[in-house]
């Protein structure tokens, strides 16, 4: 037999770039420009370059490194963006609770280097999530064990004795041994993987068997029976133990996943309507909501009292306009605690409405690579967790910037990854690691059978 037997080698398919170059690249600006922070700070107190500088900014740029070096390892084909972006607002967190250490009495501890503890811990976390968690689709298996551990977190302040749970009229905390930690900020996590596996389970009986009511489709109740008991619950656990800012952000995205699942405007609707009758009722029912709706809207009427610390910031954002008075030369000492819930005054103050845009920017890209990753992956649960993650960061930082900036009444929670706090600090680095296991399964060029292929053309 003859024959002419031409072998054709197909090439191997371009694998996408990883862009760890561009990660670690971002992430010596994010070194640098916190530590030109710390630098401009100490010139402007002391007339003195820190003499610490130095080791803080290589003790930062190692922890930073290792981070890079485990995305290398666990992630590789993750979102470049997501790490340096949170990376540079913990920095610059870090700076502006050490300038407010400054303004305080020299025998006050220092909350920057508490907080520097807690940002390596929750680098750590960081680390361990992405190395534990190889395929972010087994997260479904745990759907209700996620709730009852969120629901568990929740209800633990309101089982506690007051000395154990309660700051500032607040039963949202559980103190030990001089430390405390907020576990709604865990809770939040645990509860979006829950909603995020029962709507994917549920996901063609919500979007297909439905009743008509008023002109709306709502679906079957025993469809969305379980969702709805864990919303109610926690929401009004929240509300038991007075932290309105968690309520609303857990009402915000459990309605914004419910939209998302089932593509139903009816579920926006209903999500207002609830949101109207619910805040009527707290408002006639609940003596701290009433206080607080009325300092939203006459601050001025109670600037000597409880609407002192709204007033002092609103204070503090006139005098910062548009460039602000630079790092150290305002007074956001005079906003109580202006580390933690006002942090965004302080920024408006010395930082002006510039820099205060700038940092918004950061979260809009934080939150934007969210959504990219959830509308690239191929699997539904991952697009409904990536999509519930990056909406919960959102609305945390709207309800807060809201709330500082008078455009929605004070709610009390900390800005992601500014604050002074630790729960809240830890918690969103676990967000992140999970945004960027979803963004590398979302980029990883899917596995292929044929890797170097034959192909025998004869005659």
């Amino acid at each position: 037999m003859t024959a002419t037997t031409e072998v054709l080698r197909i090439l191997r398919p371009r694998r996408p770039r990883t862009r760890r170059g561009v990660e670690l690249a971002m992430l010596l600006l994010a070194v640098i420009i916190p530590l030109a922070a710390y630098t401009i700070v100490g010139l402007t107190r002391s007339r003195h370059v820190p003499a610490d500088v130095l080791t803080y900014g290589l003790g930062l740029g190692a922890v930073l490194v290792v981070a890079h070096l485990a995305v290398r390892k666990f992630a590789r084909y993750a979102d470049p963006l997501l790490l340096p972006c949170a990376a540079l607002l913990n920095g610059l967190g870090l700076v502006l609770i050490h300038r407010l250490d400054l303004a305080g009495p020299k025998t006050q501890r220092s909350d920057a280097t508490l907080q520097l503890i807690w940002s390596a811990v929750g680098i750590a976390l960081f680390i361990a999530v992405l190395a534990l968690i190889r395929d972010h689709r087994r997260l479904q298996r745990y759907m209700y064990t996620s709730m009852l551990m969120g629901l568990l977190l929740l209800a633990a302040p309101s089982l506690l004795p007051a000395r154990f749970s309660e700051i500032n009229g607040a039963r949202n905390w559980i103190r030990f041994a001089g430390f405390s930690i907020q576990p709604g900020e865990f809770a939040k996590i645990l509860l979006v993987i829950f909603v995020a596996g029962f709507l994917v389970a549920k996901r063609d009986a919500l979007a297909l068997a439905s009743r008509r009511f008023l002109g709306l489709n709502l679906p079957r109740g025993r469809d969305l029976g379980p969702v709805l008991v864990a919303w109610l619950v926690s929401v009004g656990l929240l509300v038991r133990g007075r932290d309105i800012g968690m309520s609303m952000l857990f009402f915000g995205f459990f309605v914004i996943m419910l939209y998302i699942a089932t593509e139903r405007f009816s579920w926006v609707v209903i999500g207002a309507l609830l949101f109207a009758a619910g805040t009527f009722g707290a408002y006639h029912l609940f003596g701290h909501v009433r206080e607080r709706f009325e300092i939203w809207l006459h601050p001025f009427r109670y600037a000597q009292t409880t609407g002192y610390q709204l007033v002092q910031a609103l204070y503090g954002f006139a005098n910062g306009g548009l460039l602000g008075t630079g790092l150290a030369n305002g007074r956001p000492d005079l906003v109580p605690f202006a580390k933690s819930d006002f942090i965004i005054a302080t920024i408006g103050e010395e930082l002006g409405l510039t820099g205060l845009t700038a940092i918004l920017l950061l979260y809009v890209v934080i939150v934007s690579r969210g959504m990219r990753a959830a509308l690239s992956v191929r699997d539904a649960f991952g697009k409904l967790l990536a999509a519930g993650l990056s909406v919960s960061l959102a609305l945390q930082v709207f309800v807060v910037v809201g709330g500082v900036t008078r455009l929605i009444p004070l709610t009390g929670i900390t800005t992601p990854f500014l604050s002074y706090g630790g729960s809240s600090l830890v918690s969103n680095w676990a967000v992140i690691a999970l945004l960027l296991k979803i963004s590398d399964a979302a980029r990883r060029p899917a596995p292929t059978r044929i890797d170097d292929a034959t192909v025998v053309v004869g005659s």
